[in-house]
């Protein structure tokens, strides 16, 4: 079912008919009683009826909003025009709002795709672009709404994995934008039928579970422990390199091979070492200590 323009006019014109209505009916029933003649007083009291039941059919429509139409249970069309409006009396209105609106989900336990327990929640931004389907597609709108993009959500999140792994593949953690896109489509899959388009999806909060916090908080230390010495053996090798070049170009000194190794293994020493280094003077010869 598709929404289709419902019939209503401008309210301003058909207000002045109606108490036009109404003052020619109250004449008529003043006439009537003055001249005894019931035809008139019964005319008056029937033209009152009419401007009672037209008045039934005013209704406001407020911006971004839209006043779905039904006649005796039939989709009538949608009203989507502005200002005071009215339309056939007979007609049941229901208002439905076509403003942006947001919420967020709660926070939701679920498997990644390691298995790891994980804590997930996500703001989902959207709004209703059909109103016949919103109305008579599924029961109550909003509610689908809420519950299609908190099933979504656990069917992104048990897709990827928390932390990123060297196969490249997208994680949770570390792809923000492919991971909310991905779920802004599996949000938007499931409210088609619904007359929602989803605006914007991302996710607010993002965690392993407490029973895994600690354990994997201890890897991630690990992991950047490794990384930090990595980078530390790197730039000293560079370093050493650098001052064994410096020193055989500028001739400051001759070293053989078992000096050189010494000299190595002194400096790598200090600059790879995690407290200050204390200085020795050596007060000998090279050769001898």
């Amino acid at each position: 079912m598709n929404e289709q323009q419902g019939f209503s006019t401008s309210g301003i014109p058909t207000v002045v008919v109606v108490i036009l209505l109404a003052l020619i009916g109250l004449a008529c029933e003043g006439y009537g009683l003055v001249s005894q003649h019931l035809g008139y007083a019964a005319l008056g009291v029937l033209i009152h009826i009419i401007a009672v039941f037209m008045s039934k059919g005013f209704f406001q429509v407020a911006p971004n909003e839209g006043q779905v139409l039904q006649l005796f249970g039939k989709y009538h069309g949608t009203v989507r025009e502005e200002g005071l409006r009215w339309t056939n009396p007979f007609c049941s209105r229901r208002r439905v709002s076509l403003r942006v609106r947001n919420f967020e989900s709660g926070k939701l336990k679920v498997n990644d795709s390691d298995g790891n327990p994980i804590e997930i929640a996500a703001v989902v931004v959207w709004q209703v672009i059909d109103t016949a389907e919103a109305v008579f597609c599924v029961d109550d709108y909003e509610n689908f709404v809420t519950i299609q993009s908190e099933s979504a959500l656990r069917q992104m999140a048990q897709n990827y994995p928390y932390d990123a792994h060297d196969d490249g593949k997208p994680a949770l953690r570390s792809h923000g934008e492919v991971i909310n896109n991905h779920l802004r489509d599996e949000i938007q899959a499931r409210l088609d039928k619904a007359g929602v388009r989803v605006v914007e999806a991302r996710i607010s909060h993002l965690a392993y579970a407490q029973e895994i916090a600690q354990a994997m908080l201890q890897r991630q230390q690990a992991s950047a422990i490794v990384a930090a010495r990595e980078r530390i053996v790197d730039g000293a090798v560079g370093m050493v390199a650098m001052a064994l070049d410096r020193l055989k170009t500028q001739g400051v000194v001759e070293l053989d091979e078992e000096r050189k190794a010494a000299m190595v293994s002194n400096l790598l020493v200090v600059l790879c070492g995690d407290r200050a280094t204390q200085p020795v003077v050596n007060a000998g010869t090279l050769y001898g200590g």
